[in-house]
């Protein structure tokens, strides 16, 4: 992630994140899009399925890709930036590590024409 990105305190659409959302319990991660009184807007998957989502992409298997999700203000108890944290890479650069591929790139590709 470039140092301008880590310099920043304020989220913007673009930014790598991960989402916790309530009632029903669910973490997504992915790239916000837009934080709205009504929401928050981004093109990521469930955190749960995101190993298999990276495994599948860097053996070359067909996977569902990134979807655009929105959940509404009422269920986020948290957002926050995916940063890399005492060695430990971010979300971000685990995929890009783990498959040689951008997520720039994953995200183009798995939207729908």
């Amino acid at each position: 992630m470039n140092s301008a990105l880590k310099n920043r305190t304020r989220m913007q659409g673009g930014d790598p994140i991960v989402l916790v959302l309530h009632t029903p319990k669910e973490k997504c991660w992915g790239i916000l899009d837009e934080i709205g009184a009504a929401g928050v807007f981004l093109r990521g998957l469930d955190l749960n399925s995101f190993d298999e989502w990276v495994r599948a992409v860097s053996h070359d298997e067909p996977f569902m890709g990134l979807s655009d999700l929105f959940s509404p203000m009422w269920r986020v108890e948290r957002l926050s930036r995916d940063e890399a944290s005492g060695g430990i890479p971010s979300l971000f650069e685990q995929v890009e590590q783990r498959t040689g591929r951008s997520v720039q790139d994953l995200i183009d590709n798995t939207r729908v024409a």
